[in-house]
């Protein structure tokens, strides 16, 4: 396990992902949902305002209210580590002093908390000068508000100016850096954001961790995929080399008598800097293979067929 600087907490080695709550699942399936990850021995959710505003009817901050209820009705709120996030609600976009106060206060409103365990910036906002940002998260953890801060879809160098900024000013450094990473989608964080995770020492929470569902090895063809939610999101990683990873995912998962989620969430547990890979479970009965990833050793070789088929992906 690995432990988050400034909250004291071990990380249970999966993360559970909130952008279904209210959107693909309802509150009942979320609250079983939640209900079963806590029982495993999970302790992380994370979750952000503007989910999930793209959804009709939806405006944003449905999943924190669904999670803002859980946490009311289960008396759990002592035993999870809540992390969410600013910038693209529709009502709080950007991150502007004033911008980041009042939607932190909204989000700690819907989630039912008086402080937010780990606060992300979002998406990186080039319209603000990043001094009044980094000053604005400082003053949410020196109020109280915020226990940790992290940083979500930034650029190495602007991962760097932020640390300048923040050590010239002595003030709050980040901890945590949450970047798209996954077999068939590896050079965003391995060209330039390992090096400053590692660097300075952030714990790396990588999402769309199954590539929104093609790592499950559910979507074989383009017919499995057709009129489906994640049709979009999924269609550019159906080319042989991507279907050849699912193929080498396979025969790893049927050696361990496990499925393709499992193998494809171990693979990242395996890589540098990686506390802990987030992932959704749109019912409880998809939970279990992801939970059993926080138990599932690769053996070196295993290791290195993954990365070499995966090398292959856009190359």
């Amino acid at each position: 396990m690995t432990q988050l600087r400034n909250t004291d907490t071990d990380i249970f080695p999966l993360v559970l992902g909130g952008n279904t709550f209210g959107w693909t699942s309802d509150e009942q399936t979320s609250d079983r949902v939640l209900d079963a990850y806590v029982e495993a021995g999970g302790n992380l959710i994370d979750t952000a305002d503007v989910y999930s505003a793209w959804a009709p009817g939806h405006s944003g901050g449905e999943s924190e209210i669904i999670l803002g209820r859980w946490l009311a009705r289960s008396g759990k709120r002592n035993e999870v580590l809540v992390a969410t996030k600013v910038s693209q609600h529709p009502q709080y976009p950007g991150l502007s002093a004033g911008n980041i106060e009042h939607a932190a206060n909204a989000s700690m409103l819907r989630l039912g908390v008086d402080v937010i365990d780990l606060y992300y910036a979002h998406f990186d906002d080039q319209e603000t000068p990043l001094e009044e940002t980094v000053s604005a998260f400082d003053k949410l953890v020196k109020e109280g508000k915020v226990r940790a801060i992290g940083l979500s879809n930034y650029s190495p160098d602007r991962i760097r100016e932020w640390f300048k900024i923040a050590r010239e000013n002595d003030l709050t450094l980040p901890v945590a850096l949450e970047p798209q990473y996954n077999l068939v989608y590896r050079s965003t964080y391995e060209d330039g954001l390992m090096e400053v995770a590692k660097d300075e020492d952030l714990a790396v929470f990588p999402y769309f961790s199954l590539a929104s569902g093609f790592l499950t090895g559910k979507y074989r063809t383009m017919d499995d995929l057709k009129g489906k939610q994640r049709e979009g999101m999924v269609k550019d990683f159906f080319t042989q080399e991507g279907l050849d990873v699912v193929s080498a995912m396979d025969d790893i998962a049927k050696a361990h008598g496990t499925e393709l989620a499992t193998v494809a969430l171990a693979w990242l547990n395996h890589r540098p800097q990686i506390a802990a890979p987030i992932a959704s479970a749109r019912t409880p009965e998809q939970l279990p293979a992801l939970l059993a990833a926080a138990e599932l050793e690769l053996s070196d070789d295993e290791v290195q067929t993954l990365n070499t088929v995966s090398d292959k992906v856009g190359a």
